[in-house]
């Protein structure tokens, strides 16, 4: 079970990394990246940043390439920004969650409309 302390942590990182993301960060191979959600063990010693990118397979690599060279940095703003002793180690996952989601709900569309097809069929 996840600790308030941690939650309270996570809540921050991904505040702060969403913010670096957006107006820290200038490295042109991150592209359009979302962050999802943080997970913080419950010691603080890593955060797990789930993130998702906007574009095909070849941007999701370079954005992943772009990311793990950005962990110093990010980790070093978070020194800056969040009042703690210590900041975790970063670990960047991606979310595919949201892929899953979508594969998901177009499945669920395709099996309604095949019933509408063969329930228009049975009425002729």
């Amino acid at each position: 079970m996840e600790s308030q302390r941690a939650h309270r942590i996570g809540e921050q990182i991904h505040q702060e990394v969403s913010s670096l993301l957006v107006k820290g960060l200038k490295d042109p191979r991150i592209g359009f990246v979302t962050i999802t959600y943080v997970e913080v063990t419950s010691d603080l010693h890593l955060a797990r940043i789930y993130y998702t990118v906007m574009g095909d397979t070849e941007s999701r690599k370079n954005t992943v390439k772009g990311l793990k060279s950005s962990i110093p940095f990010i980790r070093k703003e978070l020194g800056r920004r969040i009042r703690t002793r210590y900041i975790p180690e970063l670990l960047f996952q991606y979310d595919t969650s949201l892929e899953y989601g979508n594969r998901i709900e177009n499945l669920i569309r395709e099996i309604s409309s095949t019933a509408d097809d063969s329930s228009n069929s049975e009425e002729d």
